[in-house]
């Protein structure tokens, strides 16, 4: 991704590491201040699905992965995004969260739906305590998705079929319509929108047909 962004004559700095680490969280702002001289704007996108199935059958190890991937990586990049933003003299802040655990309940996502509804929480605490600092925070509901993420939980035509029909549009989205939404809500378009849980979801949340 980096490449293509400097292909295109921008400037990108790419960093790997575990998201759910707080070293990693610490660097990753260090090395963008370091290289940009700021931080205007934050995204914090990684997310798993985990292991799905009952919470009975479900291992105490496989719901901290996903709590510590989708929700304390989430605390941690903000940690250390916030000061950057507050020297800044403001920003943005977006987290990825979903439908799922906020507007519908889907079986065997316990683990998913707990990280994903608590980064909503996390949200509207963070933008009433940073409002007055002029830094927004918000998160985005995607609905389902073309990603590998996706893929992996519709893996047969049968299944692709069935969570598309689920949609109001009768589709998932492209990636790339989501990352439009992501992008209203770092950009100044949405200068006035903070603390919400914009669903952005093709109508999964409203379709019953």
């Amino acid at each position: 991704m980096a490449n293509l962004i400097t292909e295109e004559g921008g400037q990108a700095l790419a960093i790997a590491g575990d998201v759910s680490e707080e070293a990693f969280a610490q660097t990753l702002v260090e090395q963008t201040l370091d290289r940009f001289g700021r931080l205007d704007v934050a995204f914090n996108n990684a997310g798993i699905l985990g292991t799905m199935g009952p919470v009975p059958d479900m291992t105490l190890a496989d719901w901290n992965q996903v709590i510590a991937t989708n929700l304390n990586s989430a605390f941690l990049a903000a940690k250390y995004q916030l000061p950057a933003m507050l020297s800044g003299g403001g920003g943005s802040l977006v987290f990825t969260s979903t439908f799922v655990g906020y507007t519908t309940g889907m079986p065997g996502m316990a683990a998913y739906a707990a990280s994903k509804a608590g980064l909503i929480g996390l949200t509207q605490v963070l933008a009433s305590e940073y409002g007055s600092h002029n830094i927004r925070v918000n998160a985005l509901l995607p609905g389902g998705t073309d990603t590998a993420a996706a893929q992996e939980f519709a893996n047969t035509p049968e299944a692709k079929a069935f969570v598309s029909s689920l949609h109001a549009l009768k589709r998932i989205a492209k990636p790339e319509e989501i990352a439009q939404s992501a992008l209203y809500l770092a950009s100044d378009a949405s200068s006035f929108t903070t603390g919400t849980a914009m669903l952005v979801d093709g109508g999964v949340s409203i379709n019953r047909v």
